[in-house]
């Protein structure tokens, strides 16, 4: 059954969703601005306009009859969305980006469209601020409502508590790909088990096409969908950002926003740590918090606006020099080139030194405490160690989902390390127990984890309970390894950059010319979120000033290092 919402013919289902933010209509005036960036076609009844997969679909604008929109459901007959009227147009998220549409457009009446290649949508979104703000609006409510039904999406089939299928989970859910999840039926797992013919290994992603990958890689899944940008190794970006926490989406919004071509390179998804975090309730300009991957999908979208260009589940691997270019390799041996760098890679967490950790990794240790994990600790306990605030985010937020919380740290208070906010609420709460100097020693279980040991250094009393999931989230190492014998580091692996061995005089510059560090990963940094953005806005003008100074750099020095070290000298 649908509804009629201002003349736009809408499935019941996506009502939730505010059909009138997920399908809007242009005015005659812009109707008429419009004209400027495409042009007119007459279409027949029945014509496809567009077919599910195909990439760089352009936005098609209704002038008059009607076009459908159509995704496959959960039986994998296509079904309709949508029915788009005069004055609306087609589209939602992958029109930012390269990625293959997830919906077929068919013309459902003889129909006259306006035709908007992808070229002029770019320069039409930079221009016409209205119109972009209203098609930025629809394409993020039209994801949500996919999402939602898991319309258009995979199917993955596996056990909901296994680590590997909670790692994909992580990957589709973070990367706001629709999918849904089956939990494969007795016999199926009695395959697994004993056989090990592909066919068989689970977990397994089932595409409309027909097509299953068995036990897919993060990379392997995300090349299948397209998730990942088309690289031109010929091409050099203005700005290349490694690593999409807040940071790094920092420095791609206002380097996209003032001009600059700019590619960010992520090995997992957007938002880094912060991503992860449940909600973050002191970040400015958000009174009742936000979570991490909220935080993190709206600057993606925002840097995507201003035309920067996303790679996925691609790790840098190394930067090398050539003359005033740098030259990134990617996993996989793909290569791709700017004139300046931002690292931006962040931390990765710290783990316990506990007998059985590597064991129960991902079948009951977890690092984050978002919506997914919660549903596997409903009506249990369970123990979250660490004094920060993401430790206290993740206590508070557990503590409305399982039956108790058991927060674990080794000092004595909390007020060193957590925000006063949150202590408050941690010590306001009888689902949260709060142990002091207190260490996990034993973690035991069959598949997953069962139950935990820990010890008070103090008292030297034990205790065992049973606890389903266990959350740690004890701080992290900086993903710097790929950068030793390239960039000089400090004691810890951080980078260093400002003082004596900068490039320049800047707070973000590193011992290489043209590149930057911002956020987590650098020396001295203020591990939050707030910081990390101001520090990845700021750094973009660093950066249009080494560009500007680039420019000067004499012929004969372009294809040699004295080019590098002209421009450093030059700052």
């Amino acid at each position: 059954m649908s509804e009629e919402i201002k003349g736009a013919v809408v499935p019941a289902a996506l009502a939730p969703f505010r059909p009138e933010m997920a399908f809007p209509f242009l005015t005659a005036e812009m109707m008429e601005r419009l004209q400027a960036y495409g042009h007119v076609e007459e279409f027949a009844a029945g014509t496809q306009l567009w077919e599910r997969g195909q990439r760089e679909v352009n936005l098609f604008v209704v002038i008059e009859g009607e076009m459908e929109v159509l995704a496959p459901a959960d039986d994998a007959e296509m079904k309709v969305l949508a029915t788009m009227q005069p004055g609306q147009f087609s589209g939602e998220l992958d029109l930012l980006s390269t990625r293959p549409t997830l919906v077929n457009g068919w013309a459902k009446t003889d129909c006259t469209l306006l035709l908007i290649p992808r070229p002029q949508l770019q320069r039409m979104m930079r221009a016409e601020g209205d119109i972009a703000n209203l098609i930025m609006q629809a394409s993020i409510w039209r994801r949500l409502g996919i999402l939602e039904k898991g319309t258009g999406g995979i199917v993955l089939l596996g056990h909901g508590n296994a680590a590997e299928t909670i790692l994909l989970q992580r990957f589709l859910t973070r990367n706001s790909y629709p999918y849904r999840l089956l939990e494969p039926t007795p016999e199926q797992t009695a395959n697994a088990a004993a056989s090990k013919a592909e066919e068989h290994l689970l977990p397994a992603v089932m595409f409309a096409d027909g097509l299953i990958l068995h036990r897919p890689t993060i990379a392997e899944l995300a090349d299948k969908l397209g998730m990942s940008e088309k690289l031109d190794p010929e091409t050099t970006y203005d700005l290349i950002v490694v690593g999409a926490g807040p940071s790094g989406l920092a420095t791609a919004v206002y380097g996209a926003s003032e001009g600059l071509s700019t590619l960010v390179v992520e090995g997992m998804a957007p938002g880094g740590q912060a991503g992860t975090s449940s909600k973050i309730e002191n970040y400015l300009g958000f009174p009742t918090g936000v979570s991490g991957q909220e935080l993190a999908n709206r600057a993606w979208v925002q840097a995507q606006k201003f035309g920067a260009r996303m790679a996925i589940s691609r790790d840098c691997t190394r930067i090398d020099q050539e003359g005033c270019v740098h030259v990134l390799t990617l996993a996989g041996g793909e290569k791709v080139k700017s004139r300046a760098v931002v690292i931006a890679t962040g931390a990765a967490y710290r783990k316990l030194s506990v007998p059985n950790y590597e064991r129960f990794e991902g079948q009951g240790i977890q690092y984050a405490a978002t919506a997914m994990e919660a549903v596997l600790c409903k009506d249990s306990e369970v123990a979250v160690v660490g004094g920060g605030n993401s430790a206290g985010q993740a206590a508070i937020f557990l503590s409305g989902i399982a039956k108790h919380v058991h927060l674990i740290i080794r000092g004595t208070k909390l007020a060193a390390t957590m925000s006063q906010y949150l202590i408050s609420r941690i010590e306001s709460s009888a689902k949260i127990t709060l142990h002091t100097c207190t260490e996990i020693v034993h973690l035991d279980g069959d598949a997953n984890l069962r139950c935990a040991t820990w010890v008070n250094r103090t008292t030297g009393e034990s205790e065992t309970r049973e606890i389903g999931s266990l959350f740690v989230m004890i701080g992290a190492e900086p993903n710097t390894g790929w950068l030793f014998g390239t960039l000089a580091l400090d004691k810890k692996g951080f980078v260093v950059t400002g003082g004596e061995k900068a490039f320049e005089n800047s707070r973000y510059a590193t011992s290489v010319a043209g590149v930057y560090a911002v956020g987590d990963v650098r020396s001295e940094s203020v591990k939050r979120v707030a910081s990390a953005v101001g520090e990845g806005s700021v750094v973009v003008s660093d950066i249009h000033k080494y560009l500007a100074r680039l420019e000067d750099v004499p012929a004969e020095a372009g294809s040699t290092l004295a080019a590098m070290q002209a421009v450093a000298a030059a700052g």
